[in-house]
């Protein structure tokens, strides 16, 4: 049996630069809190814990002072920076360059508006911590819109700018540019802009074509995880031997019966040991069943 780990899966470029930062402090000995999971992978942010990672939510981060706090990929808005300000927090911000940018766009667009009939509206998931950092640049004022049904809440007879969530899918962006095309008054200007990472876009046809190689798939992905659930999907539509794994302990090997390959592969925030402790695993159990 050939088991093969998909090279194009672990960590974007973001997840890397925030725990190479996390893990630079944490070697210092320097006490390191972290706002909200580096990670969405539960075994990822248990090894930096081990570390010394400190893990708080936005209620803890208000009542800390004179402490250093990291700052995920995701992005935070204004306020976080503020907090940090009035209570001399030293702030590590790991904040993804490709997010930063578009917060900075995003947030020349609002101040420029030079009137109330212009409606700045982000296609991505609400709740999420990189769109509450992307409508914080709007003092909350832009519209979130996950799907095409979602588009209801936009006034079409108003000028729409329309920006994506970084690690949204390609396909339902262009869905949503045509739904508001189609619907929008001819007196109202559209203009939308693809913000989207190519880094994970290209990660899906990839992982489609990967997931076709190979008799059974198995993903590694925290739970947490929105950009892996939409990936798993991509390799569950193409084959549907594929099976969404938290860590090697929750392999079935009833799955590889009869099978001549499986393919290793995750999402953004899953990390390489990860799927090379599963691929050690399947050898171990194969090598034990000689």
């Amino acid at each position: 049996m050939t088991i093969e780990i998909d090279q194009g899966s672990g960590f974007c470029f973001g997840v890397t630069r925030a725990i190479n930062k996390a893990e630079e402090e944490l070697t210092q000995g320097c006490k390191l809190y972290c706002l909200g999971d580096i990670v969405h992978n539960g075994k990822e942010c248990d090894r930096l814990k081990k570390m010394g990672l400190i893990t708080i939510d936005h209620q803890d981060f208000e009542k800390l002072s004179d402490v250093k706090v990291l700052l995920r990929a995701h992005g935070e808005p204004p306020a976080t920076y503020d907090t940090a300000r009035q209570n001399r927090i030293e702030i590590i911000d790991a904040t993804c360059p490709v997010v930063l940018h578009l917060q900075e766009r995003i947030k020349k667009e609002f101040t420029s508006l030079e009137s109330q009939d212009k409606q700045i509206v982000i296609f991505g998931k609400k709740g999420h911590a990189e769109v509450l950092g992307l409508v914080g640049q709007t003092e909350g004022k832009a519209i979130v819109i996950e799907t095409p049904e979602d588009v209801s809440k936009v006034d079409f007879n108003k000028d729409i700018y329309l920006y994506s969530q970084t690690t949204k899918p390609l396909e339902g962006f262009r869905q949503i540019v045509e739904y508001i095309r189609t619907h929008i008054s001819p007196t109202a200007t559209f203009r939308y802009y693809d913000t989207i990472c190519r880094q994970v876009a290209n990660r899906m046809p990839h992982i489609r074509e990967f997931a076709s190689r190979h008799d059974v798939i198995l993903f590694v992905c925290g739970k947490k995880s929105s950009n892996g659930r939409v990936l798993f999907n991509e390799c569950k539509n193409v084959n549907p031997q594929s099976y969404m794994i938290d860590a090697a302990n929750e392999i079935d090997f009833n799955w590889l019966t009869g099978c001549n390959s499986v393919g290793i592969c995750g999402a953004t925030s899953t990390p390489k040991w990860l799927m090379e402790e599963c691929k050690v695993s399947i050898e171990q159990f194969l090598g034990s069943h000689e």
